[in-house]
């Protein structure tokens, strides 16, 4: 049985956040945070309100609460003729 492993790069100026995820700036002046194991997660407009968000994602996927927080606003499907 063969088994692969996906590999990713971490950007040079990520920092690593209480050892579960990376944090670092993009080229447009963003932030953006991916898991250790390289699962991108946010993009936001400030380091804080990233890091904060990436680790009330985690804690309520780890709780199994993330779907009590999730809801559809549309359905994206077009009713009537076009």
């Amino acid at each position: 049985m063969e088994t692969t492993t996906e590999t990713f790069t971490v950007p040079e100026n990520a920092c690593l956040v209480d050892e579960g995820f990376y944090v670092w700036e993009t080229r447009m002046g963003l932030f953006t945070t991916m898991t250790k194991e390289g699962r991108k997660m946010l993009t936001g407009m400030t380091k804080e309100a990233v890091v904060t968000m990436t680790r009330w994602h985690l804690k309520c996927e780890q709780e199994g609460t993330l779907e009590q927080y999730t809801r559809v606003v549309n359905s994206g499907v077009v009713g009537g003729k076009l």
